[in-house]
C-alpha cells in the first residue's frame, strides 16, 4: 500500500477506531456497535486500505444501546481487568515480561518505561485526571492514529515537538518504529487471545480487525 496522504489520514482513522474500540466500553461504542455504525466503519476503512478481513457476525443481536453496554462492559471487565486476573492482559509491560520470564509489574517494567519515553520523546504524556500505564493498548493505538495524522500532513503548528524532534526526525519513521519495536511484539498474541476468550462477537470483531491490520 503506498504511503500517500490519504492513505495516512485512513490509517489514522482505522487506529482511532481500534482505540476506540479497546477503551473501557462507554455509551458512544454502544450506540455505535447497536446501529451498525461501528460495522460501516470498519468495512469502509479496510477497503479503503485493502485488508482483507470480514466480520464474523453482523449483528449483536440487540437493538437496546443501554442493555448492550451492560454487556460490553461486563465483557471487558471480564476479559480486560478480571479479578483478581484478566482473561487477556491489555498491557505491553506484562506481555513481555512474561516473555523475558520475569515478573509483570505495571509502570515499573523496562517495557513500559520505554513507552512513556517515547510517548514524551512525541510530545505526549499521561492524559489529564488518568492513571492508565502508557503501555494500555487503547493508548498505544491512540498514539499510532496520532502518528498517522501527522504523517497524513494535519497542521502540527500545535504539537509538543516538532516533526523533526519525532523518533527518527518523521512522523512516518515514529510510526514505523513504535510498530517494529513494541506493538508487533504483542499485539497480534493480545489479538489472538481476545479472539480465543471473548464470549461476545464484538471483541472478536475487533480483535480480528486488530490482528488483520497487524499482518
Amino acid at each position: 500500500m503506498p504511503n500517500t496522504t490519504k492513505m495516512w489520514h485512513v490509517r489514522a482513522a482505522l487506529y482511532e477506531l481500534l482505540a476506540f474500540s479497546f477503551r473501557y466500553p462507554d455509551t458512544a461504542l454502544s450506540q455505535a456497535v447497536v446501529s451498525g455504525e461501528w460495522l460501516d466503519a470498519a468495512k469502509e476503512i479496510t477497503k479503503a486500505l485493502d485488508l482483507d478481513w470480514e466480520c464474523a457476525t453482523c449483528s449483536e443481536n440487540s437493538n437496546d444501546a443501554e442493555a448492550f453496554l451492560h454487556a460490553l462492559r461486563a465483557e471487558a471487565t471480564y476479559l480486560f481487568i478480571g479479578a483478581p486476573d484478566p482473561a487477556v492482559s491489555p498491557y505491553e509491560g506484562i506481555w513481555r515480561a512474561e516473555d523475558d520470564g520475569v515478573q509483570g509489574l505495571l509502570f515499573v517494567n523496562p517495557h513500559s518505561m520505554d513507552v512513556e519515553r517515547f510517548c514524551n520523546a512525541c510530545g505526549l504524556g499521561q492524559p489529564e485526571g488518568t492513571n492508565e500505564p502508557l503501555d494500555y493498548v487503547a493508548t498505544e493505538l491512540e498514539l499510532l492514529q496520532y502518528l498517522a495524522m501527522l504523517a497524513s500532513g494535519v497542521d502540527a503548528s500545535q504539537t509538543a515537538v516538532s516533526l523533526e524532534d519525532l523518533p527518527g526526525g518523521t512522523p512516518e519513521a515514529a510510526f514505523q518504529q513504535f510498530m517494529d519495536n513494541h506493538v508487533q511484539t504483542w499485539m497480534p498474541r493480545f489479538a489472538d487471545k481476545v479472539c480465543e476468550q471473548a464470549r461476545i462477537p464484538f471483541y472478536r470483531n475487533a480483535a480480528s480487525l486488530l490482528k488483520c491490520t497487524l499482518s
